[in-house]
């Protein structure tokens, strides 16, 4: 997906190999009929194809771009599109982005097959795949926002994940990066996880972005100690030197901090204190990309944070995430969580932004893409919902419904995800007759995706 295009500063067509001709061309026709036959966006089985033809694709057509990387367990899409907002200016070069959310290798080339002109790109990547992807694609910035159990029957244990980032930037040498420049690593100082991670690269910027979900960052992996959390965000290990690292910037609410006392509003279009986390990530990372090897904003200005985050505000919506719809007259925001970092995170949303007296439409599904094991509800504070209007939906209803009895919450449930949306209205109906309040929506990836297909 190209973000932006600025005929001005589109540079030549890359030579590439026949090797890498017929891989692009066999990609573009994959994709081309996938489309077509309804079987997808169009963005992996082609890059499949092209991977399997070329295995070096990725290195071949990131070669010569500025490459960003965004990765960790939650805000991966909402933090890749900002980003690429904030570098996409009226007279910036053509960004590219695999926006759709396909964070493997596949989607990566595909992407940047779909945007030839792109001198730039940023691409969400998958937490597994984060080492490979800086080896073949040369990143000038890696963006590490947090890590957190995720699909439990197929993403490794957070502690091996860690083990691994951790050996990917230790091998980070000075230069590494696209162009020859060093690779920049920008990483949330408030998780203990990326911060042990992140520390055994050459150069980092540190970000205090916070962390909702903190159960999986309580053991000390420099010495099996435990992590102790200050109120203030704050942490420390009780037996060694571990701790959480000076910082560059932090969120202090709905305002971004710099160490020289510099103090930028965080005024953005997407909801919720996570959001604002995922602008403030953003918004540090951008100016490295926009400072180097000529790509300045403009008339040789380089770009700065506080443009950076102007540019953010303009995103309102993220592949359907926290759009609003109107179903037979109510209002729908469709909202989307996959494990229990990012539905805390959401409930605080809520408490935020919807009245108490908002019904909640919860849907989980439990298929290969969402994860086979839904184990992690139980880990869900879904006490937080008691004074809540509750229907539940999905494949796995039941499970949830067993759940919320445990939390003592009171749920209705309802087969069907849209008949699921009209109880929940039914139920909110004022006796008085006066219109419906609107209807929050939160299901899991696959349960998000069916209900915003059929609404």
């Amino acid at each position: 997906m190209t973000v932006s295009t600025s005929p001005s500063t589109e540079p030549p067509p890359r030579p590439l190999s026949l090797r890498s001709s017929v891989a692009v061309g066999s990609l573009r026709l994959v994709n081309r009929l996938s489309r077509r036959l309804g079987r997808g966006s169009g963005t992996v089985a082609g890059g499949r194809v092209g991977l399997a033809i070329d295995p070096r694709l990725l290195t071949v057509l990131a070669g010569g771009l500025q490459v960003a990387l965004v990765s960790g367990t939650n805000g991966k899409t909402t933090t890749t599109r900002m980003l690429a907002a904030a570098l996409a200016g009226p007279d910036d070069p053509p960004v590219a982005s695999n926006q759709t959310g396909a964070n493997m290798p596949a989607g990566h080339v595909a992407a940047l097959v779909e945007s030839p002109a792109a001198v730039v790109c940023v691409l969400e990547v998958d937490e597994g795949y984060l080492g490979r992807v800086i080896e073949e694609a040369r990143p000038r910035v890696v963006v590490l926002l947090n890590l957190s159990r995720d699909q439990l029957d197929r993403i490794a244990e957070v502690r091996m994940l860690v083990d691994r980032w951790r050996t990917a930037l230790s091998g980070l040498p000075a230069g590494t990066g696209s162009a020859g420049a060093p690779t920049v690593v920008v990483a949330n100082a408030d998780d203990p996880m990326v911060a042990w991670a992140a520390m055994t690269a050459p150069e980092v910027v540190w970000v205090g972005a916070g962390q909702v979900w903190r159960n999986d960052a309580v053991g000390c992996p420099a010495c099996g100690g435990r992590i102790e959390f200050a109120d203030q965000g704050g942490w420390a290990c009780d037996r060694c030197t571990f701790r959480r690292p000076d910082r560059n910037a932090w969120l202090d609410g709905t305002t971004l901090v710099m160490a020289d006392g510099t103090r930028l509003a965080v005024d953005i279009a997407l909801p919720g204190q996570f959001n604002r986390a995922n602008a403030a990530m953003a918004a540090m990372a951008a100016p490295i990309m926009g400072t180097h090897a000529g790509y300045p904003t403009g008339e040789g200005t380089p770009l700065t944070t506080a443009v950076a985050l102007e540019r953010v505000a303009s995103v309102d919506e993220v592949a359907g995430r926290f759009a609003a719809t109107v179903h037979r007259g109510h209002p729908v925001r469709l909202l989307l969580a996959k494990n229990p970092a990012g539905w805390t995170a959401i409930f605080d949303l809520l408490d935020e932004t919807s009245p108490p007296e908002t019904p909640l439409v919860l849907s989980i599904n439990a298929r290969i893409a969402d994860g086979l094991d839904p184990s992690w509800l139980w880990d869900v504070p879904f006490e937080r919902l008691v004074a809540r209007t509750v229907v539940v939906t999905g494949d796995r209803r039941r499970d949830l419904d067993v759940r919320l009895r445990y939390a003592e919450v009171a749920c209705t449930v309802v087969d069907d995800p849209v008949a699921a949306v009209e109880r929940a209205v039914s139920l909110a109906a004022p006796a008085d007759g006066a219109s419906s309040p609107a209807v929050d929506f939160l299901g899991n990836y696959t349960a998000f995706a069916e209900l915003r297909g059929r609404l």
